[in-house]
């Protein structure tokens, strides 16, 4: 396959397949054969353009952390506009309504992609996830700034605060997804003790509203 544009293309066509699979059968179903046949392509394309499958997976997983970090620019030129609440809420639904809980129950289940991964990240943490938390901190850390939030606000804490609750919330394969209020209320509650009393906050979002 002629590199380039091509290369680039297959990949992708790869990645997603996996995540469809990821989303739809969860970890287990998770195979070089299962990820070929669900992209339409022969099987020694996957082998063709990484050395093994947990290279495949390594792969996929820093795309999406790559995705994580151009949302996390998005989010934090946010700030000053909308409301805090409306922008967490919407930050958390695009990171988990998307394939990250699927990503976070893979690492989990392989333990080479793991070990593979934390060699080439030493910094620890839960891929995504870590990656999630940062953004949040930095739009939290922006919005203090702007004073949008109260200037003692522990925005270490409430970033992944944000993150685990978000996570609970999606986490749920079998059900249906929570809604944008739901989301909106767990958000809520969580920077609730943060948001500045009064306009600063966000239309509707005087200290302690949703």
């Amino acid at each position: 396959m002629p590199t380039g544009v091509a290369l680039r293309d297959a990949r992708e066509q790869l990645f997603d397949a996996a995540e469809r699979i990821l989303l739809r059968d969860g970890p287990s179903a998770l195979t070089s054969r299962a990820v070929t046949a669900e992209a339409g392509c022969a099987k020694g394309v996957l082998h063709r353009h990484f050395a093994d499958f947990d290279a495949f997976l390594a792969g996929l997983v820093q795309d999406r952390i790559a995705r994580v970090e151009s949302q996390a620019a998005a989010l934090r030129g946010a700030a000053g506009t909308g409301s805090v609440t409306g922008n967490l809420a919407a930050a958390l639904t695009d990171l988990f309504g998307s394939v990250a809980v699927a990503i976070v129950a893979l690492v989990t289940f392989r333990d080479d992609l793991r070990a593979r991964l934390r060699r080439t990240a030493p910094g620890g943490g839960v891929p995504v996830l870590t990656e999630a938390t940062a953004m949040l901190a930095s739009y939290l850390t922006a919005e203090r700034e702007l004073g949008r939030i109260a200037a003692d606000a522990d925005v270490d804490t409430l970033a992944p605060t944000l993150i685990g609750a978000g996570h609970l919330l999606f986490a749920d394969r079998t059900h249906t997804p929570p809604g944008a209020e739901a989301v909106r209320k767990v958000v809520a509650s969580v920077v609730a003790g943060a948001l500045r009393d009064g306009p600063s906050a966000g239309p509707g979002e005087a200290l302690g509203s949703a």
